[in-house]
This record gives structure tokens, C-alpha cells and sequence, in this order.
């Protein structure tokens, strides 16, 4: 995942599609949150192919959780045949159906653009991208005429504002990709 969030604002992306599940054309979904129990509360996502702006609206028939994916009986989608041509597609939902954030939460779409300062103030760059790994979501931040690669942990991001993003990253992590 190299964007969580469109150029308008207005959809978030949530995750991708990963394969058919099944002959009735249910759909995997990778949420990219690391929460798949979050899409049972939704009632229609926009399927997009990776990269582009156009987003087609699909209502969703029923929901279920297995494992950490997601299962989606998309309306519309009554085959595997169908369910195979929307593998690899993005997932998202209109920012206006999300639930606010809690206190001390976030949507990672809302970090892009902040600024990463480490814990003593020393400015790091401007968080540019968010990818999606198995383990941690990492910020991409573009500073000082290079890019460094954090994840997004706890003991890692110390703090977040409307303005920046404070990091502790430990000794070495932002030098890893010099070697």
C-alpha cells in the first residue's frame, strides 16, 4: 500500500482484495488496519484497481471475520467468475462512514503530509506514504535528501498532533537502509 487516502479526502483505503473465497462469489479481503472485524459494521465499500481514481460503489450482502482477513458477499457478485475480476482490487469506504477516532487514535491517512520530529525536536522529514507490512504499518518519510522507513509501534511513535508526528525510533533503525 503505497497511499491510505485520496488526493480529495474523501475515501480511505482499508484494504485489497486478495481471491475468490468460494463458488458464490464471496470475496478475501486484506484489512489493512490489521482489524477485519471493522467491515462488519459497513454496508457499502468502492472497489478500485491499484493506482487509480475511479471507484466503483458495491453494497455488502453479508460480512464475516476468518482469521485476520475479512469475507465479503459483494451485491452484483454472484459467481466465482465474477469474484476472480475483482482480485487484487483496493478496498475503500467514504471517510464520512468511518467512526470518529477515539481519544489516542488515529486513521493512518491522516498522517500523511505531518511532519516527523524526533523526541528531541531534531526534525526527521514529512511522512510522504504509509506501507503495508505483515507486522507494522511503516512511514514512509522523506527528509534530509533521503527516505527513512519507520514503523508504526508504540514504542516507536511517541506522540501524534495536528501537526507532527514525534518518533523515538531505536538506535540504528533509521540508518538500516544505508547498508
Amino acid at each position: 500500500m503505497s497511499r491510505t487516502g485520496d488526493r480529495t479526502g474523501e475515501y480511505i483505503l482499508l484494504g485489497k482484495v486478495t481471491r475468490p473465497h468460494g463458488i458464490r462469489g464471496e470475496i478475501r479481503v486484506h484489512p489493512f488496519s490489521g482489524q477485519p472485524e471493522n467491515f462488519l459494521g459497513y454496508r457499502e465499500i468502492f472497489l478500485a484497481p491499484v493506482d487509480q481514481e475511479e471507484r466503483i460503489p458495491y453494497r455488502i450482502e453479508q460480512s464475516r471475520v476468518q482469521g485476520r482477513q475479512v469475507i465479503l458477499r459483494l451485491a452484483g457478485c454472484e459467481s466465482r467468475t465474477v469474484a476472480e475480476l475483482l482480485a487484487g482490487r483496493e478496498v475503500w469506504l467514504r471517510r464520512s462512514d468511518l467512526p470518529e477516532p477515539g481519544e489516542d487514535e488515529f486513521y493512518l491517512a491522516d498522517l500523511e503530509g505531518r511532519e516527523a520530529v524526533m523526541t528531541d525536536g531534531l526534525p526527521l522529514g514529512r511522512i510522504t506514504a504509509i506501507l503495508d507490512s505483515p507486522a507494522h504499518p511503516i512511514l514512509v518519510v522523506t527528509g534530509r535528501d533521503r527516505e527513512y522507513l519507520v514503523p508504526v509501534h508504540r514504542g516507536i511513535v511517541v506522540s501524534i498532533d495536528e501537526e507532527q508526528v514525534v518518533l523515538s525510533p531505536p538506535p540504528g533503525l533509521l540508518d538500516i537502509n544505508d547498508r
